[in-house]
């Protein structure tokens, strides 16, 4: 059936709190960046940290931690009817030649919890936190997240990651280092085994035995959570590899995924969709929803320039050799960030970042770049800004809602997960004026119709296997 002749789908809406990497633009001043004149360079006062481990109102590392902004955010993607809030999370902050990477925000408190506070505060939006299946047990995550779905009526999502860099399990009784082919393995271990403890929760008669003993996790008894109002939380997956896509094929109801325009997006969405069968699934069983920004004008013109301003704010000069020296994984401090790319190879063994997913293919990643670069004559600076940005729908309001729009109905995505550069009130302007021209267009509620978030989704609740005993 042609995009034309078919019905139109809903552009599914989640809301992103922002506050790692390169989004968050902190010299805004609606974010209210602080500046600490003890630290010596520009680069080090790029951290959003205050030495005293204190505060100022309105400072961005204020914004980023006090439960207010969660709820103004939360509050905000309600009102425009979005599915879920999204928290990402780190377990450690990371460095780049030993010291703290400078767009990591310091004291950010724990998801769930945040999560669990805002299910008092929201009635029918989606909670969904990051939280690793590899520091992590089966038992007593599937709890937490079983007594968040409880909690909020049936409304906790798992965004469920890996971690298998040593760095990072230095914070972990047991060394926390897991072999990258192992982190894939793992996660479908627990994640099945957190599934079969959802499952075994009392519903109407005694709790079930759970009794798993694999390669990973070794689980007898009964769980103590009765079975939640949409059965399981749902599971969201991070991961564009060939592992992370099967993974999601296999066992998630959400992709947070990345694309770079609608042709790689309908090239990722065509190759997941086509794996769902595999495992006796619908293509409306897995929703995949790329993270994605803003910028909104009066004009076209006005927006582009606006647009501009703001990737120049997100990529500073000393971010944009950070940037690369993660690609070449050697001290680039020397070059100009507005002359061009090093003529040098990368080293693929280079350690200088820590607590990042290392890049596959560095020496790949270098070629494509410096072609870029030369084909267009860009800059180091230049070249960071148009090779790391996420998809980002820059317009008037009516052109956003018409190219969002086109981007679900041709199958490029089935909605977006919205990252504002702002923290807390970034998620305002779409919300007041793209909202209600999508609205008008069809394709997104004017009122939720379900409680659950399963049920904003249009995903089916799990059936219950029957009892073995």
């Amino acid at each position: 059936m042609s995009p034309d002749a078919r019905p139109r789908k809903q552009v599914h809406l989640a809301a992103h709190f922002p506050g790692v990497n390169n989004t968050t633009v902190w010299a805004d001043p609606p974010a209210g960046r602080p500046t600490f004149p003890e630290l010596s360079t520009p680069f080090e006062q790029g951290i959003p940290h205050s030495p005293a481990g204190g505060t100022s109102p309105g400072s961005s590392l204020g914004s980023q931690i006090d439960f207010a902004s969660f709820v103004h955010l939360a509050r905000t993607a309600e009102r425009g009817r979005f599915d879920f809030f999204f928290l990402a999370e780190g377990l450690r902050l990371r460095e780049h030649k030993g010291r703290i990477h400078d767009l990591d925000v310091l004291g950010r408190p724990e998801s769930l919890t945040v999560l669990n506070a805002l299910a008092a505060v929201t009635e029918r939006l989606g909670l969904a936190g990051t939280v690793s299946a590899t520091f992590n047990e089966p038992y007593e995550l599937a709890r937490r997240f079983a007594s968040l779905d409880h909690l909020s009526g049936g409304r906790a999502a798992w965004n469920i990651v890996t971690t298998s860099d040593a760095f990072t399990g230095e914070n972990f009784r047991r060394g926390g280092y897991l072999d990258h082919a192992d982190r894939y393995t793992r996660a479908a271990e627990f994640l099945a085994t957190a599934r079969a403890l959802w499952d075994s929760g009392p519903a109407g008669g005694p709790p079930r035995q759970v009794d798993h003993s694999g390669r990973h996790f070794a689980v007898r008894g009964e769980f103590g959570v009765a079975r939640s109002p949409q059965g399981h939380p749902v599971v969201i997956q991070a991961g564009d590899s060939a592992e992370g896509r099967e993974f999601a094929a296999s066992a998630a109801d959400v992709i947070f995924t990345r694309h770079s325009g609608p042709e790689a997006g309908r090239a990722f969405y065509a190759d997941v969709k086509r794996r769902l069968p595999a495992y006796g699934r619908r293509p409306e069983d897995l929703k995949i929803m790329p993270g994605v920004t803003f910028v909104l004008g009066d004009t076209l013109a006005e927006a582009q320039e606006r647009a501009v301003e703001i990737r120049r704010q997100q990529v500073s000069p000393q971010t944009a050799l950070l940037t690369l020296e993660q690609v070449w994984g050697v001290d680039l401090s020397s070059y100009d960030p507005d002359g061009p790319l090093p003529d040098i190879d990368p080293d693929p063994h280079g350690e200088l970042a820590q607590g990042r997913v290392r890049i596959a293919d560095p020496q790949a990643v270098a070629d494509r770049w410096r072609a870029l670069s030369r084909a267009k004559g860009l800059s180091i600076r230049e070249t960071v800004i148009e090779t790391t940005g996420r998809q980002s729908f820059v317009g008037t309001p009516d052109s956003v809602a018409r190219e969002m729009d086109h981007f679900v109905q041709s199958d490029a995505a089935d909605g977006f997960i919205l990252v504002p550069h702002l923290t807390p009130d970034g998620l305002d302007p779409f919300v007041e004026r793209v909202v209600p021209l999508l609205q008008e267009r069809g394709v997104h509620r004017t009122e939720y119709t379900g409680t659950t978030l399963r049920s904003h989704l249009g995903l089916p609740d799990p059936a219950r296997p029957a009892r073995k005993d």
